[in-house]
């Protein structure tokens, strides 16, 4: 009994001694993992609903592009615009408009999705075979169903290659969300920025989070475009 006493007092003293000497504290970590959970999945909130409405307005957008050309250069030009400010101050310009919390954070992040997924949503429909085009137009198609069962299926991997630039993107720029409010992984890092355990625990989830999000939109690409598997 005196035995197992001593072996806890050292344990706790060396626990202690790694928390003063700013190292790599696995128990610090065991017993405060549970700090994390909670901006974690604000994180995973703000990312998914950011790249889903981001995603909407692009593909809108892309699709009315590609049938009126003299679109794409005034889009482009007002989504690289939006993609070039400077995010922390996109974050502070929208407090007075939207107030703090998600709503400021969402719109500053689904803007700057929109250069990246509309680029990649014409690219993929611009790199469309011609003859593929022409065979569809000779089985007798509309436009409608060419864009549907022709142009889009094969833009395919163009397009979720934006996605999953534009997820990973999310997840980083997602950790400065807390200075509007909304809270996510960043505030736990930038809570105690100067001790080593914090910073390797937030920013492990959040880098985590973004390999896990990226093998998930690969394994849907793979899943939905078989035809690349065969000719690979």
């Amino acid at each position: 009994m005196i035995e197992l006493f001593a072996q806890l007092q050292r344990r706790d003293r060396t626990g202690a001694d790694c928390v003063a000497d700013n190292g790599i504290c696995p128990n610090w970590i065991a017993d405060n993992f549970d700090r994390y959970v909670s901006p974690f999945w604000e994180h995973v909130y703000l990312t998914m609903v950011s790249v889903g409405l981001g995603f909407a307005i692009a593909f809108a957008l892309a699709l009315l592009a590609h049938r009126r050309r003299w679109l794409v250069g005034p889009i482009t030009q007002v989504t690289g615009i939006f993609y070039t400010l400077p995010s922390v101050a996109v974050f502070f310009l929208l407090l007075p408009l939207t107030g703090r919390g998600n709503t400021t954070a969402i719109v500053a992040l689904v803007a700057y999705t929109l250069l990246i997924l509309f680029r990649n949503v014409m690219a993929g429909l611009d790199n469309v075979p011609a003859e593929a085009r022409d065979a569809g137009r000779g089985m007798g198609l509309t436009a409608r169903q060419l864009l549907w069962r022709v142009e889009l299926p094969l833009a395919l991997p163009e397009i979720m290659a934006g996605l999953r630039i534009a997820v990973t993107t999310t997840v980083g720029l997602a950790a400065l969300a807390f200075l509007a409010g909304a809270g996510g992984l960043g505030g736990a890092l930038f809570d105690d920025i100067n001790f080593r355990s914090n910073v390797l625990v937030a920013g492990g989830l959040a880098i985590g989070l973004a390999v896990v999000l990226d093998l998930l939109i690969l394994a849907l690409q793979k899943a939905i475009t078989p035809w690349t598997r065969a000719a690979t």
